[in-house]
């Protein structure tokens, strides 16, 4: 996997091929094959595993008894390091490349990104209102979560991905989920 990361970001999604990774491994290419099938579904091993590591850092940042703002200021420089890692660019930019061939690899993102991270938030801002601490739409309290995601990332992941925007230093990153944090607070904390 690691081989793979580093001939993608040397070759691109569309000139990287399973011999590349093989030889870049020092493993054979029939060996790759037996693993992985194809070179999309070896990159969609690595979309999961990148997802898992970010999922599991996330559910222990989320899941300790803490008050909303504290949890939200360390959730928050979590998730815009996870985004937008070194890792996680050139997965969107693969993704980006494939989706007029199978999409298979965008579909995989968001099946193990987004879509992974958004019930485990909204199960945590569930918990804090029923605490006290948010006042969340009763008809729909997911829009929280769509909300702190707009606040917290808005566009610095596509501006990555464009290289628009260098890597996040952790000091933006700390300063950013303050902002979003604060933001998100004041659309829906409860009066204290």
């Amino acid at each position: 996997m690691e081989a793979a990361f580093r001939v993608l970001a040397e070759k691109g999604y569309r000139s990287t091929s399973m011999l590349s990774i093989a030889k870049e491994a020092s493993a054979s290419n029939q060996t790759l094959y037996r693993w992985y099938g194809s070179k999309e579904e070896l990159f969609s091993a690595l979309v999961k595993q990148n997802a898992l590591e970010a999922t599991e850092l996330l559910q222990k940042t989320i899941e300790k008894p803490k008050p909303v703002e504290e949890v939200l200021l360390k959730l928050g420089v979590v998730l815009l390091q996870i985004v937008t890692s070194k890792r996680a660019i050139l997965l969107n930019r693969a993704a980006a490349a494939d989706a007029s061939e199978t999409g298979k690899l965008g579909q995989t993102i968001a099946e193990f990104g987004r879509l992974s991270v958004y019930p485990l938030l909204l199960r945590y801002f569930e918990k804090a209102a029923e605490a006290g601490e948010l006042a969340l739409p009763k008809d729909n309290t997911g829009s929280a979560v769509e909300t702190y995601f707009n606040l917290l990332i808005g566009d610095i992941q596509i501006r990555r991905v464009i290289g628009v925007v260098g890597v996040l230093k952790r000091q933006d990153a700390q300063q950013r989920s303050k902002r979003a944090c604060a933001q998100f607070i004041r659309l829906y904390g409860c009066e204290g």
